[in-house]
């Protein structure tokens, strides 16, 4: 872990680099925005992982817009260099970047970093999550965990730039007590370090927007399920019915009890 965290703080500074100026913005042929520090961050990053494991294959969003899409195997990086660009845009410093190892599907390490916010998350399968601030050098890491989720006034985290109308009649049928809008992969993280109990998102996603922010919650002790139910699965390359890595709506909770009681009892 100590690799991708190096990889992603250089990536951070190259996108607060571009942060600090009058930046212009495009429009990608998908209708999203694209910004300098998109491009930058992801050119360091693809460096970095190169050199670091030069076999494993790399899935990254402004590579991926640009029609190259590498065969992958078992054992592949996600990377989104800049996740939350609307953010970045409107320099509300909730963006984020992003970058995971999946194995098998399921996203076994990432890396969560918001540059703005001297704030970075990272987890790994059996070694546990933890948060640092990098905004103090002398700051250590602390380990996060989970909380268990109470049996009413549960705390929920949403889209700050990206709600619908179906994720709010999906809390309006649960007893939330309290709803924070956040940008970028910050609300796996949220949820991740106890601030928040679950995370509902029913508009469109990528893989490489949630794969980092899954792996950190799934060392924490969380779990992020599809529409059916199973947990979020990566490396859908081949989808009849949508887009090459695209998701499906998922929900991402703190405490894996949380599902199952919500579906046995889902009406407040």
């Amino acid at each position: 872990m100590p690799d991708l965290e190096r990889i992603a703080l250089a990536a951070g500074r190259e996108v607060m680099a571009v942060y600090g100026t009058d930046f212009a913005v495009e429009v990608k042929a998908d209708a999203s925005a694209v910004t300098a520090a998109d491009t930058r961050a992801e050119a360091v990053i693809l460096e970095g992982l190169s050199r670091l494991s030069p076999d494993i294959p790399v899935i990254a969003e402004e590579q991926a817009a640009a029609g190259h899409l590498p065969q992958t195997g078992s054992l592949f990086y996600l990377v989104d260099p800049l996740d939350g660009t609307r953010e970045f845009i409107s320099r509300n410093g909730e963006f984020t970047v992003n970058i995971a190892l999946i194995e098998d599907g399921v996203p076994v390490a990432g890396v969560l970093y918001a540059p703005a916010l001297g704030c970075l998350y990272y987890g790994a399968i059996g070694a546990g999550a933890f948060r640092r601030d990098t905004s103090d050098p002398d700051a250590t890491a602390q380990a996060i965990r989970v909380r268990p989720a109470p049996e009413r006034g549960l705390a929920a985290v949403g889209s700050r730039s990206h709600g619908s109308a179906e994720t709010a009649a999906w809390l309006g049928r649960l007893p939330v007590s309290s709803l924070v809008s956040a940008g970028s992969s910050l609300k796996f993280g949220l949820v991740a370090e106890g601030a928040a109990d679950l995370y509902p998102r029913f508009s469109r996603t990528m893989e490489w927007d949630t794969a980092a922010g899954d792996a950190v919650l799934r060392a924490a002790g969380g779990i992020v399920l599809g529409p059916d139910g199973t947990p979020l699965r990566y490396g859908k390359a081949r989808q009849s019915h949508d887009a090459p890595y695209a998701n499906p709506s998922f929900v991402a909770y703190g405490d894996r009890m949380l599902a199952a009681r919500l579906a046995a009892a889902p009406a407040v």
